[in-house]
């Protein structure tokens, strides 16, 4: 395992009720998929897909990397991963939330998706997520440009 790969592992699975568990089943699950909690390490901000990949093109011509980003296979909702305690306070509308008390389905990083879900930006193991201001803000634009029909 590279070691970015591992340190993105370690990170993820340091949210799981026993990560050692995890990270055995995880590896040898035939999709490469987990379920993890969200709201300890991270809450993940669901948007529909066509406001979410438009939303990660503009944060990643501001900030080159944003935090880890999913979007399931059908490409019908993209995933973005915020501090703990986001889900809790957002209020937009379309918008749905993954905080305490509810789990997602994770693939393991690094490796090809044959799951539900696939990473768009794996986590890199530092622990960087995306700032929700500026998750919001990209969102405004991302609907400006659609709504305008330019491209952003």
């Amino acid at each position: 395992m590279a070691g970015t790969t591992k340190s993105a592992v370690e990170w993820l699975v340091s949210v799981a009720p026993d990560p050692d568990v995890c990270r055995w089943e995880w590896e040898r699950n035939p999709h490469g998929v987990t379920l993890l909690p969200a709201g300890k390490a991270w809450d993940v901000l669901i948007l529909p897909a066509t406001l979410g990949r438009p939303t990660l093109d503009v944060l990643t011509r501001v900030l080159g990397r944003p935090g880890p980003v999913l979007a399931d296979f059908g490409d019908d909702r993209t995933g973005f991963f915020v501090p703990p305690g986001t889900a809790g306070r957002w209020l937009g509308t379309g918008v749905r939330t993954a905080g305490p008390g509810t789990w997602i389905v994770v693939p393991f990083p690094g490796r090809a998706a044959t799951g539900p879900v696939r990473w768009l930006v794996q986590p890199d193991g530092s622990g960087t997520l995306t700032d929700p201001a500026l998750l919001e803000l990209a969102m405004h634009e991302a609907a400006a440009g659609g709504a305008t029909g330019e491209e952003v």
